[in-house]
């Protein structure tokens, strides 16, 4: 399915699709009610970068490789409800995302399902893969996490709209304070051994990735 221009139509079309096939105990009236709360939640003030355009980035990701992914619906619940919660303010926002999937989508799917969105929700906090999960879940999961770190390998103007759209978002935070800590963000990011998990996508964006981070770094040095 390819998404369109007409985000909140064809992001709500996907998203009504995927849980659709999850469940037959939900109507149409409860999907759109759903829909409405992400779509207000993407859309607060605070938001510059975790909006719906982020959203659909991701489905467009989700498109090129759902075939390899063993729960796809699953994955792309993920990925609508990661960020629903977002203030720059505070560091609970995955943990917030999760319950708030988890409330909202608890009496339309089973226990088990909510718990695997809940935990793959909290997996992108820090970007690793509890080791605990068995070998098919663990590859959805790479799959997802990746996805959410696609941008940093996208092309240099990409990259770097993205990273003035963070600092938008954290324009609350002093100059020297948000040098010093995107500078740690991101010396943190590039200290691990590969930032991508799957060869999909490590293959295709680690070195670009790479090298915008590095440039991102040069440019916050010279603040």
């Amino acid at each position: 399915m390819k998404i369109a221009s007409n985000k909140h139509g064809e992001l709500g079309k996907c998203f009504a699709q995927h849980l659709s096939a999850m469940t037959n105990d939900i109507s149409p009236k409860q999907i759109d009610r759903l829909w409405q709360y992400i779509v207000t939640r993407y859309g607060e003030p605070q938001r510059a970068y975790h909006t719906l355009n982020h959203i659909e980035q991701l489905l467009v990701q989700f498109e090129n490789i759902k075939q390899v992914l063993s729960e796809p619906h699953i994955i792309a619940l993920a990925l609508y409800y990661h960020d629903v919660i977002y203030d720059p303010a505070r560091s609970d926002n995955e943990l917030k995302s999760a319950e708030f999937a988890t409330d909202v989508l608890s009496p339309y799917l089973s226990t088990e399902q909510c718990q695997q969105i809940y935990a793959l929700i909290m997996m992108t906090a820090n970007h690793q893969i509890d080791v605990l999960i068995d070998s098919e879940k663990y590859s959805d999961a790479a799959y997802l996490l990746d996805m959410d770190l696609s941008i940093l390998g996208t092309p240099w103007p990409a990259y770097e709209q993205y990273a003035k759209a963070i600092r938008q978002e954290y324009k609350h935070v002093a100059a020297d304070n948000y040098r010093d800590g995107r500078t740690a963000v991101l010396q943190g990011l590039l200290a691990h051994p590969k930032l991508y998990l799957t060869d999909h996508y490590y293959n295709q964006l680690e070195t670009q990735a790479r090298d915008n981070i590095k440039r991102e770094l040069t440019s916050l040095a010279a603040l």
